[in-house]
């Protein structure tokens, strides 16, 4: 019985992401200079992705 293609990719971990975790909008706000401190980290801003 051959193993499904879905199993044990080498190159999953580097696929290009589209969405930022929390932490990543964060810092990418506070590297553009955006990030105040009394915002909340709910409802941030969207931004787009570095490439």
């Amino acid at each position: 019985m051959s193993k499904h293609g879905s199993y044990g990719k080498a190159t999953k971990g580097t696929q290009k992401r589209n969405v930022l975790k929390r932490f990543e909008r964060i810092k990418l706000l506070k590297s553009r200079e955006l990030w105040k401190e009394t915002l909340s980290v709910f409802g941030l801003p969207k931004t787009k992705v570095p490439t």
